[in-house]
């Protein structure tokens, strides 16, 4: 049972990025209304003119990661700093979008924590650590 409930948020999480970062170079869903202050960090990443394409892409390669049995553990840690910076914008400047922010973050610290046997050798762990 809970094999199957990882493997759901995990797809849910994986779908979710994947079209996140297509909708980036594709623009097919329209943006929601923000703050003042969250539409001035969004014209700043625009004006950058790098970082949308690198969110969009790490989205989507963490995505298709997190859709493979076999990399899932990469893909959640890649998609951290996504889902860290997700959750922290919403909390400082868009609180209307919070929920989603939480939701997100903690599906990834629940596939991380799932992951953790596959973890420990990037850490320097064996199986036994934990």
């Amino acid at each position: 049972m809970k094999e199957k409930v990882i493997t759901v948020i995990r797809f849910l999480l994986g779908l979710m990025m994947v079209n996140a970062g297509l909708n980036k170079f594709l623009h097919y869903m329209p943006m929601p209304e923000m703050t003042e202050q969250a539409m001035e960090l969004m014209g700043a990443f625009g004006a950058s003119g790098y970082m949308f394409p690198l969110i969009a892409i790490t989205e989507i390669i963490a995505g298709v990661l997190l859709l493979s049995k076999k990399s899932t553990a990469i893909g959640a840690v890649l998609m951290m700093p996504i889902t860290v910076n997700i959750f922290l914008f919403h909390a400082f400047l868009d609180t209307a979008g919070l929920g989603m922010g939480i939701v997100l973050l903690a599906i990834n610290i629940v596939i991380l924590v799932s992951e953790k046997k596959r973890l420990f050798p990037i850490c320097g762990c064996d199986a036994n650590c934990c």
